[in-house]
C-alpha cells in the first residue's frame, strides 16, 4: 500500500513561542497570557529543546505563597515546594522534554500525549532542534477531512488492495467520517483485515459493513 499517511509536521504549529532558561517568571507568566498557551518550550543554544514549562509548573508559587506546609507535605511534595521558590523557566522547567518528531505518525503524538498526561508536545529534528509545536487540537485537524477525500483513499489503498478482481466492486460509502463498506465477498475472512486496515485511514471515525456472502467461487467463473 502507498498512502500518504499524515504525520505530525502536517498538523503542527510551525510558529512556536519559546523561552530561555533564563526567562523570568513573570515572562513566562506574561507570554502564556499573551499568546494563549498553557505551556512553554525551554531552549538552550541554538533551539535545543532541553525542557518545558507549563502552567502546572507555575501554579505551586500560588499554592503555597501564604502557607506553612507541615513536614508531612513537604516530604511528599519535595518538588512542588522548589518551584514555588523558582525565580527562572530554568527552574520552573520540566525536564527532560517530552517530545515528537515531525515524521511521527499522528497516532503516536496522541499516543505519547495520552500516556504523559500532556496537551502539547515540542516537535523536534534529530538533533533535538525545535521544529514546531503539536497540541490536542492540531491532531483533531484529521477529522475535518472532506468525506469524499476519505472515501477515495480507502477505494484506492483498501479496497484495490484487498479486492483487485472482485466484480462488482466493492462500494465505499462514507457520512461524517463513518465508513460503509458493501457488497458481495466469497472470502468473508477478509472482513476484519478491511476493517482494520479502513480505521487506519486519517480521518475515519468508524467503519461498518453491508456486505453479502457470494459463496464459493464457481468453476471457469
Amino acid at each position: 500500500m502507498h498512502g500518504s499517511p499524515h504525520v505530525v509536521s502536517d498538523v503542527m504549529t510551525h510558529t512556536v513561542v519559546s523561552v530561555g532558561r533564563d526567562a523570568s517568571f513573570k515572562d513566562v507568566v506574561e507570554l502564556m497570557q499573551q499568546w494563549k498557551v498553557s505551556a512553554l518550550p525551554v531552549l538552550a543554544g541554538e533551539g535545543r529543546v532541553v525542557g518545558v514549562v507549563s502552567e502546572a509548573d507555575l501554579l505551586p508559587k500560588e499554592e503555597f505563597r501564604d502557607s506553612d506546609p507541615d513536614r508531612l507535605t513537604q516530604r511528599r511534595r519535595l518538588l512542588d515546594l522548589a518551584k514555588a521558590g523558582a525565580l527562572t523557566a530554568g527552574e520552573l522547567m520540566s525536564a527532560p522534554a517530552v517530545t515528537v518528531r515531525a515524521g511521527a505518525p499522528l497516532a503516536e503524538a496522541a499516543r505519547v500525549m495520552a500516556q504523559r498526561q500532556v496537551k502539547r508536545l515540542p516537535v523536534v529534528d534529530d538533533r533535538g532542534m525545535l521544529e514546531g509545536v503539536v497540541s490536542r487540537a492540531d491532531l483533531l485537524k484529521v477529522f475535518l477531512r472532506p468525506d469524499e477525500e476519505i472515501a477515495e483513499e480507502v477505494r484506492r489503498e483498501v479496497v484495490a488492495y484487498l479486492f483487485p478482481t472482485l466484480s462488482p466492486p466493492v462500494e465505499v460509502r462514507v457520512a461524517d467520517g463513518v465508513v460503509t463498506l458493501s457488497g458481495r465477498l466469497r472470502d468473508t475472512s477478509m472482513v476484519p483485515v478491511a476493517a482494520r486496515l479502513v480505521r487506519a485511514v486519517e480521518g475515519v471515525v468508524d467503519v461498518g459493513f453491508d456486505l453479502e456472502d457470494a459463496g464459493p467461487a464457481t468453476p471457469g467463473a
